[in-house]
């Protein structure tokens, strides 16, 4: 078989599609969250706080000289990506729950008990009418 078609067998497979679908996803979440913290969240928070804009909040380790660009500490955009991961933890949280609790009341269902087997039918038969001659 050619690296090609080893290759094609393993790329078509339903689970590395399936995870590929879902990075994809996680993609578009990851910068839909971004945004929801950005421009939603992390506003009227500065707000609250003072007027800080959290992207701004940085401490210059050493200033801009010649070309040289300053050497800065950026802590507000730390914050506002703990925000991030923070949510995005919490959605996944969420949703593996939501998954979990799927599972669970499919395996809290009994399963339907198995049919008896020709002897045991025969047996019961047999058992049947030896009580219809006593």
């Amino acid at each position: 078989m050619g690296m090609m078609q080893e290759f094609k067998s393993f790329a078509m497979r339903g689970n590395v599609i399936d995870m590929a679908v879902g990075i994809i996803i996680g993609g578009a979440f990851g910068k839909i969250v971004s945004s929801f913290v950005n421009d939603v969240i992390m506003p009227p928070i500065g707000l609250i706080v003072g007027g800080v804009d959290f992207a701004d909040l940085a401490v210059t380790l050493k200033d801009a000289t010649g070309d040289a660009p300053a050497v800065m500490l950026k802590y507000g955009a730390f914050i506002q990506t703990a925000v991030d991961f923070t949510i995005i933890a919490f959605a996944i949280f969420i949703a593996i729950k939501g998954v979990n609790s799927l599972k669970k009341k499919e395996e809290a269902k009994p399963a339907a008990p198995p049919a008896p087997s020709k002897e045991e039918v025969l047996l019961t038969e047999i058992r049947d009418l030896l009580k219809e001659r006593r």
